[in-house]
């Protein structure tokens, strides 16, 4: 059993693609091994499992924890997602640059965005179902936003001009990255 691994431009951020093994029954893979993603710098003891459905033209994010940082490795079971995690950790050379990746239920992909920085999701196929799981417990009044559109970001999001996102009340009134809650 594998999985492959890639790095990003930005390297705590990582590309991971299982091993799948195929015969008439269907398909097996592992998502989550330690002993192999230690070996890549992705060590914990997963601590929750979040499932979120969403339909085409939603956008969520972008969300980051400042208290009690999240780490989450993203996977799609159902759909396709154009996934991107920024890195808001002030003390970083990468600050403010962000790691997109398309993830889908074909590939069986993932993308490990480690604590410090802030995610999102936009959802490319007409439904998606995206499971998280955490480094972190999820904690409501912990949780800050950054705006998906701040022009210093300049995330280049695959949507259609005339068919605006989909967003939450919240996510629409987040703030601009440099207005925002952020890692030291």
């Amino acid at each position: 059993m594998s999985i492959q691994i890639t790095s990003t431009h930005i390297p705590e951020v990582l590309y991971l693609i299982p091993e799948r093994f195929e015969d008439e029954r269907g398909f097996f893979m592992e998502i989550y091994r330690t002993d192999i993603l230690s070996q890549h710098g992705i060590s914990f003891e997963p601590c929750q499992e979040n499932l979120s459905q969403s339909r085409h033209g939603v956008l969520r994010g972008l969300h980051h924890q400042l208290e009690v940082p999240q780490g989450k490795l993203v996977r799609v079971l159902q759909g396709e997602i154009f996934d991107v995690a920024v890195d808001i950790r002030r003390s970083s050379p990468t600050f403010g640059h962000w790691v997109a990746a398309r993830l889908s239920d074909r590939l069986h992909d993932m993308l490990w965005i480690p604590p410090g920085f802030s995610h999102g999701f936009y959802v490319l196929s007409q439904q998606a179902a995206i499971a998280y799981t955490c480094t972190a417990p999820y904690l409501p009044n912990a949780q800050a936003k950054i705006r998906w559109n701040d022009p210093s970001l300049a995330i280049t999001w695959p949507i259609d001009a005339d068919n605006p996102p989909i967003l939450s009340t919240a996510d629409a009134g987040a703030l601009d990255l440099e207005q925002a809650d952020l890692y030291p």
